[in-house]
This record gives structure tokens, C-alpha cells and sequence, in this order.
């Protein structure tokens, strides 16, 4: 695996990652970006990128469609049932409109034909790091809401889900078959479990954050 550091300084921009068989087209991404500032971090084959690559680290990914083992479609294939919420640029010599259409449905933002124009692949990447860094803390709160509505009993979810419903502690309680007060015991321990400021805050959370109760 080769790298290039950004030489920018302040807040580490998203990471370019680069997958691609093809190591000429590899380097000359690489000196396309570096000579932008952007980092990169090359991979020549699929495998060996999800090895090595960080979940965490805000990413743009450039991937070859037509790679020996597996290819860039099964590549991201794989990364979308991982959740995994990087930009995903296709880049690839022999592509055709059923391949892009695939790529484009499972999430990818471009289909570019080789050999890539420098200028168009620089506006595609640039626009997509912009992306990248809102996906990924989009990401992280999906994640942290979903960690915090992990520590609720299976009673306790459901409560949740009536509030969500909108629906008071009288017909939550006539619902479930128990009293108010059990369902107002339950609300209690939603909110200090979660650590929620209310529960009106922890709906707005689960429900911007599409996190399932």
C-alpha cells in the first residue's frame, strides 16, 4: 500500500481511497490528488483494501469495475452491506450502462470511463470529500443513537416505539395491559438509560437518525 499526506493543516480532511489492479493508473490518481493536496491511500485489489482500510476514517473511494477475484461491484456490494457510508466513484475502462446502472442503485455517486479526464475527475472528488465528511457524522450519530436505544429492554423498546406512535401513557398502558404507572416507570428508565434530555429529544434522534427502535 502506497500514501500521500495531505500538507494542508487544521482538521484532517476525508482520506481518497484508490482500488484499482491497474498500477500506472493507481500512481497517476495518486499525483492527481497529491498535486491538489488531497491524500490517497492505494489498494490493488479488493481483499487486501478490506484488510487494511479504517470504517471510521471519512472516505472517498475510487474503484475499478473490472479487477481479477473480486470485483469492484462485489467490492461494493460488500461495503454497502457493511453500512459503510464513503462516496463510492467507479472508474473503469470497460464500462456499460446496465454496469452503471447497477453501481449507480446500489449507491455510487459517478461512473467514470477510462481514461478519465484530470479536471472532471478532480470536480468529482473535490465535491464528494465536501460529501464524505457529512456522511460520516451522520454516521457517527446514527451510530451513537443506536448504541443508546441498545441498552433498552425488549419492554422497553416497546414503550418507545408507542411514543414514537405518538401515543400517551393512558393508551400505551391500556396497549400493553398495564397500569399507567408501569408505563410511566418504563418512560423514566428510557430517558436515564439513554440519557436523554426528554423523550420528546430521543424521538427527534431516532427518527432523524432513521435508527431502528
Amino acid at each position: 500500500m502506497v500514501t500521500t499526506d495531505s500538507a494542508s493543516g487544521g482538521e484532517t480532511p476525508p482520506v481518497v481511497y484508490i482500488v484499482d489492479d491497474d498500477e500506472a493508473i493507481r500512481q497517476s490518481l495518486v499525483f492527481l490528488l497529491e498535486s491538489v493536496g488531497i491524500q490517497a491511500l492505494v489498494y490493488p485489489d479488493g481483499p487486501t483494501f478490506l484488510e487494511e482500510f479504517d470504517p471510521d476514517e471519512p472516505s472517498v473511494l475510487i474503484i475499478d469495475v473490472r479487477m481479477p477475484g473480486l470485483s469492484g461491484l462485489q467490492l461494493q456490494e460488500k461495503l454497502v452491506a457493511r453500512e459503510f457510508p464513503a462516496p463510492v466513484i467507479f472508474c473503469s475502462a470497460h464500462g456499460d450502462i446496465p454496469m452503471s446502472v447497477r453501481a449507480l442503485r446500489l449507491g455510487a455517486v459517478d461512473f467514470l470511463e477510462k481514461p478519465y479526464e484530470p479536471q472532471r475527475m478532480l470536480e468529482v472528488v473535490q465535491a464528494q470529500l465536501v460529501a464524505a465528511a457529512e456522511r460520516f457524522s451522520a454516521a457517527a450519530c446514527r451510530k451513537a443513537v443506536a448504541e443508546r436505544i441498545a441498552t433498552l429492554t425488549p419492554r422497553e423498546r416497546e414503550v418507545l416505539r408507542l411514543v414514537i406512535d405518538g401515543l400517551p401513557s393512558q393508551l400505551i398502558a391500556r396497549r400493553l395491559g398495564t397500569s399507567v404507572k408501569t408505563v410511566d416507570v418504563h418512560r423514566a428508565r428510557i430517558k436515564a438509560k439513554t440519557e436523554a434530555d426528554s423523550l420528546g429529544t430521543l424521538v427527534r434522534d431516532v427518527l432523524q437518525h432513521q435508527v431502528t427502535v
